[in-house]
């Protein structure tokens, strides 16, 4: 059964855009993992080709709804990107293309939402395996946390440098219950 989760189609959209946009900075796409207690040498073990990559640790959290209408949901996601010490200059790149993608509100929900539909099979979207039910998106807006997460493993004396942001969005779902975005608009 498809549920409807909106970090997965904005995970999916960066790292389709982000990879192309500075792909001499990536072996492969940039990969997202959710918030759990992060062992960054754990998660470089297992995908052993984008140790150097930039990667991004995410965690979603719903805010409350300030209208009595509850069909428009508003969330934000908080990123963690971090980067080994090398080429640094790769989480500094990655960090302005989220920005350039992700804050300028209805425009950038435009774009994801047609990024969306272009993968839209069936009614549902299906990544990594899973489907998803599609999300229409009505804006993002992007901003960066006044603090830069500096980690260092004691057992290897790698440092791994970071970078904070955070992503507010509004969307409505589009499943059987809304079979279009007129329904809601």
């Amino acid at each position: 059964m498809a549920i409807t989760y909106p970090p997965v189609f904005i995970n999916e959209y960066l790292a389709e855009k982000v990879s192309t946009l500075i792909p001499n900075a990536y072996n492969g796409p940039l990969r997202f993992f959710p918030s759990l207690p992060t062992d960054i040498n754990a998660i470089t073990e297992s995908f052993p080709e984008s140790a150097n990559d930039v990667f991004g640790v995410y965690d979603r959290m719903f805010k409350m709804r300030r209208s009595s209408f509850p069909h428009i949901k508003e969330e934000q996601l908080i990123y963690n990107f971090y980067k080994m010490n090398s080429n640094i200059e790769a989480l500094l790149e990655t960090g302005q293309i989220v920005y350039d993608l992700l804050d300028r509100e209805d425009e950038s929900a435009q774009e994801l939402n047609e990024w969306i539909s272009s993968q839209v099979v069936n009614g549902v979207v299906t990544i990594a395996g899973k489907e998803f039910n599609p999300v229409f998106f009505h804006d993002l807006k992007i901003y960066q946390l006044e603090e830069i997460a500096d980690a260092i493993d004691f057992q290897t004396v790698r440092t791994y440098s970071g970078s904070k942001m955070v992503i507010a969005y509004r969307y409505h779902p589009l499943n059987s219950f809304y079979e279009n975005t007129s329904d809601v608009l």
